[in-house]
């Protein structure tokens, strides 16, 4: 499995179906997109963008690794914040994101658990930008100040 890249790539684009069960595919996909999160030296990834369309994404924040299955915003609190942000879809590509500070939400866990989590700062940043993926949704779509950050740009 591979990331898939580019802002017009139909696979990115499309809404993802909610996962069902709970299955040992579930847990194989958090399993390989861990793998895949972690050798792209990425802080969150979603289900879509190894082309998968199914609600899941995954999250390393702080050494903590996170998964999250149907997740669901249903608060969000604190001030807005604009932040740089990228993506392993986007390579070189930033751009600053405004989302809420804090976030509460609901998914089911890596064991298949319903859980609950308030979330701020980075992480809730983080699930943001990823369930934003399972929406058909890039970074971009909210950006302001987009930067393509190229080899040629760097050495300027």
């Amino acid at each position: 499995m591979e990331i898939l890249t580019g802002e017009k790539n139909p696979l990115l684009r499309q809404k993802s179906k909610p996962v069902e069960h709970f299955t040992k595919e579930v847990r194989d996909l958090i399993s390989q997109m861990k793998i895949i999160m972690e050798k792209s030296n990425g802080v969150g990834l979603a289900a879509p963008q190894i082309g998968i369309p199914l609600r899941v994404i995954t999250c390393e924040i702080d050494d903590k690794f996170y998964a999250f299955i149907n997740p669901e915003i249903i608060k969000t609190s604190g001030k807005n914040i604009s932040m740089e942000e990228g993506c392993l879809s986007l390579p070189d590509t930033y751009g600053e994101v405004i989302r809420p500070e804090k976030i509460a939400f609901r998914a089911l866990n890596a064991d298949g658990k319903k859980i609950k989590i308030k979330a701020f700062g980075l992480l809730s940043r983080v699930i943001q930008h990823e369930i934003d993926h399972l929406d058909g949704i890039l970074f971009i779509d909210k950006a302001k100040n987009i930067i393509k950050d190229t080899a040629q740009h760097r050495i300027n």
